[in-house]
């Protein structure tokens, strides 16, 4: 089959077709989707009714897979996270954020694939970071060039939310223990195509370094908003069996939490990456 790749915005997106995800696919179909992920941060399959062993599979030709310290996973399949929202909180998902960057090498990308879906609401929208980078004058490209961010698992993984029963506080404080604050570059340069991104988010992103409190607190403010202008950004409206991968060195995404009391279940695969430079 012919792989299609359509554009769906100037700052990021694209819908593939022409791949069957439940079965292997071939380094020709998985090369062609590594373009595509470098070119657009973002791509989208319609009718792909991946179990979460072929879901696994398929994100493993990109990279290792990582396990997540907090959420529930299919437990055959470790390595796929579980987002229900009739066993898990997860309103940390409704904040723009980037995934696990309070990891020293946080992730590379991710494989999200909508299992149950409310009958209206529970979009999800990206934002590029590299359109947001781009888009800053050359003064603040300037300043920002050589600042670090601290990243703290904390500011999503509150303990007053993910501490409350014994097993869930054990959880939560070996989290802790094993994840310490941490910094990475407020610019990053992608490994692969070299191209600079803003790399803070409002999920886990407290404090830019080499500044005081006050500045700090204010070009976060300005950087936050700055990243999620609607030019930079992508609604997906998610139906049954959608899969999105995403480029989570240069994207933020955001899980609009508009559908309560309905019911949504999604399956995510990690892609680990390397450490942001």
């Amino acid at each position: 089959m012919s792989l299609t790749i359509t554009p769906l915005s100037p700052a990021l997106g694209a819908q593939i077709g022409g791949v069957d995800l439940t079965r292997e696919i071939s380094q020709e179909h998985r090369d062609a989707i590594e373009q595509a992920l470098l070119r657009h941060s973002v791509l989208f399959f319609r009718e792909q009714p991946l179990n979460p062993q072929q879901q696994a599979n398929f994100a493993a030709r990109f990279g290792d897979l990582h396990i997540h310290p907090i959420y529930p996973n299919v437990p055959q399949t470790p390595q796929v996270l579980v987002l229900d929202t009739a066993v898990t909180d997860v309103r940390d998902n409704a904040i723009w954020h980037t995934d696990v960057t309070f990891l020293p090498t946080p992730a590379l990308g991710a494989v999200l694939s909508a299992k149950q879906l409310p009958a209206y609401g529970g979009d999800t929208l990206w934002a590029s970071g590299i359109a947001a980078y781009e888009a800053l004058s050359a003064p603040l490209q300037q300043l920002l060039d050589g600042l670090t961010a601290t990243h703290d698992f904390t500011k999503s993984f509150p303990l007053e939310r993910f501490g409350t029963t014994p097993e869930d506080l054990a959880r939560w404080e070996a989290t802790r223990r094993s994840n310490p604050p941490l910094s990475h570059p407020v610019i990053r340069t992608h490994p692969v195509s070299g191209r600079k991104s803003l790399f803070v988010n409002e999920g886990f992103t407290t404090r830019i370094n080499e500044l005081g409190d006050a500045e700090s607190e204010a070009i976060l403010k300005l950087l936050f908003a700055h990243a999620t202008r609607p030019e930079f950004t992508i609604r997906w409206r998610w139906q049954e069996n959608d899969v999105a991968f995403w480029d989570n060195r240069v994207t933020q995404h955001y899980a609009v939490d508009d559908y309560r009391p309905q019911r949504r279940v999604m399956h995510r695969a990690t892609i680990l990456g390397d450490a942001p430079f």
